[in-house]
């Protein structure tokens, strides 16, 4: 009998990144970084302050490129789309928490939480919204704008919002770095308890151990590589 591979969800060779600088030279943030992440597994990567964590996830979302090297998702070679075929396999298949929440200002709670099903044209299940904003503890709050509900209650809806198309991949990029202790441990154990029941799979980009040691792996960014 053959046996079956399996193909990790996410397999990034030899990425490499380099940003110019403003008066001259370059700095080379990313040199042969790779690494690859099964399905329905968790993921920390942590490094200290500009040792290119925010750039790797910018790649993985395909919010930017590599210089060279390889990066696939569920086997589709990111670096080959062109813009559009970016933005849509990004709106399609990855959800994104960011540490600065990024919701937009003149919508509710509700709106924010639906927008990336609009924006895909697929069919809004209202009660499929409900039932996140529920989920998040937020039901009382749907009609809220942001400037009306607080940091951990934003990144509620930001959390909500990212799981809405039900992605193949989540991207947390400090997801707890703009809240305080306790709101940050709230937030944590919400979106690890989603994760949990939804069997997905979660990269997150921290530098709070405590965050990082709840995922399954951890890896460590330094000098550009990862180990």
């Amino acid at each position: 009998m053959t046996g079956v591979t399996i193909r990790p969800l996410i397999a990034a060779s030899d990425l490499h990144k380099t940003y110019p600088l403003p008066e001259s030279g370059q700095l080379q943030v990313l040199k042969g970084a790779g690494f690859s992440l099964d399905a329905g597994t968790t993921l920390a990567i942590t490094g200290q302050s500009g040792s290119g964590k925010s750039t790797l996830i910018a790649l993985l979302a395909g919010l930017d490129r590599p210089d060279r090297g390889s990066l696939a998702i569920n086997g589709a070679e990111l670096t080959t789309m062109d813009e559009a075929g970016l933005t849509r396999f990004r709106a399609a298949h990855i959800g994104i928490v960011f540490q600065q929440f990024h919701l937009l200002p003149h919508l509710s709670a509700e709106e924010n939480v639906r927008l990336p099903l609009e924006l895909l044209h697929r069919p809004c299940n209202e009660e499929a919204v409900d039932t996140l904003l529920e989920r998040v503890g937020l039901s009382a709050r749907r009609s809220h704008l942001p400037s009306q509900l607080s940091g951990g209650e934003c990144q509620r809806v930001a959390i909500a919002r990212a799981l809405a198309v039900k992605p193949l991949l989540l991207l947390a990029d400090e997801p707890t770095g703009n809240l305080d202790v306790a709101t940050g441990r709230e937030v944590s154990d919400l979106l690890f308890h989603l994760v949990e029941q939804e069997r997905m799979t979660m990269l997150v980009v921290t530098h709070n151990q405590e965050l990082a040691e709840r995922c399954s792996r951890r890896l460590q960014l330094a000098e550009g590589l990862l180990r």
